[in-house]
């Protein structure tokens, strides 16, 4: 298929890469030229003007965004708009907020425009792993999309099959699947992100621990000099709590195990704060949830080892850099 990207920071380059890698034709915009440039070198058709990008696509178009939640979407659909025909398809695959994502299909309904929501997961290694996409829209874009999906997904792997799961229509043995209605790709990527942060600090408290053993409040009998980096390396290998994060955290550790190259200050997507204001209309209780964001929070005034764990697999699993390093709060 052929098919426009938008944006090309650490996902929107390297998701062009892997559609470019399995065989679709993608047209890339990005308001810097060098992005453009680089991926034109690797097999992408570059566009200077959004005018340009839509006369490059054959009909019904499909174009995909991958720009910063908010005003830059709001700004960049409602651009699109005026340009793409109906029949066309718009694909939202950033981490916009759920009820935007109704609000914005609603107006590109009255111009015969469909919407695709596609909460994406699999930061700067989905070039390699692929990604996990979680789809919000009509039944008909998103079955004439498959082809694309299916590529930027990880496919079945060596992934073992769940027992007892007899649906084999589902396409979510392969790492994507068609969640609901608009919105409803947005809203499990949102919860998703909320566990997220909840299964990161649970991690980051207990390596805190096990640092903490060796305080010299502690009892010289009940005291412990702990390899934080040899303890990650070895729950990584047949714990029940072995995980992908586990082995980003490992190798953060392994690269500075004191963790001095980060201070500690940890930053929130958004998606955190969402997930907790949805259980708060859901009247459903979500304390793990609601303690890791606001430990976000309290990061920012104070800095322990386990806030430091928190920023580096940040860091590890999607590039994030600290706020004055270079990132927005």
């Amino acid at each position: 298929m052929k098919i426009a990207m938008i944006g090309l920071g650490k996902m929107g380059a390297n998701m062009t890469r892997r559609l470019i890698n399995n065989g679709h034709e993608v047209v890339v915009y990005d308001l810097d030229p060098d992005n453009v440039a680089h991926l034109v070198a690797e097999g992408a058709e570059g566009a200077a003007l959004l005018e340009d990008l839509v006369k490059r696509l054959p009909a019904p178009r499909a174009v995909w965004l991958m720009v910063p939640a908010g005003v830059v979407v709001e700004k960049t659909v409602a651009a699109l708009a005026e340009l793409l025909e109906p029949g066309d398809t718009i694909i939202d695959g950033g981490n916009s907020f759920y009820k935007d994502d109704v609000c914005r299909a609603g107006l590109l309904k009255h111009r015969g425009i469909h919407f695709i929501d596609v909460g994406t997961s699999g930061g700067t290694w989905g070039l390699e792993r692929g990604y996990s996409l979680m789809i919000g829209g009509d039944q008909d874009p998103v079955q004439r999309l498959a082809p694309i999906f299916a590529a930027l997904a990880p496919g079945r792997g060596d992934i073992p099959a769940t027992p007892h799961r007899n649906d084999s229509a589902s396409t979510a043995e392969q790492g994507y699947l068609h969640c609901g209605p608009v919105g409803a790709g947005h809203f499990v990527k949102m919860i998703h992100n909320g566990i997220e942060y909840g299964l990161m600090q649970a991690y980051a408290e207990g390596f805190d621990i096990l640092r903490g053993a060796a305080s010299e409040s502690l009892p010289e009998a009940f005291r412990y000099h702990l390899e934080c980096s040899e303890i990650a390396e070895l729950w990584r290998r047949g714990s029940v709590i072995s995980s992908w994060l586990l082995d980003l955290t490992a190798q953060a550790l392994a690269e500075d195990p004191e963790l001095s190259g980060y201070t500690g200050y940890v930053t929130d997507s958004g998606e955190g704060r969402w997930t907790v204001q949805a259980a708060v209309e859901e009247a459903v209780p979500a304390e793990v949830l609601t303690a890791a964001l606001y430990a976000r929070f309290r990061s920012r005034q104070q800095n322990t080892f386990g806030e430091k764990m928190l920023s580096a697999m940040r860091q590890q699993f999607g590039g994030h850099v600290e706020a004055g390093k270079g990132e927005k709060v």
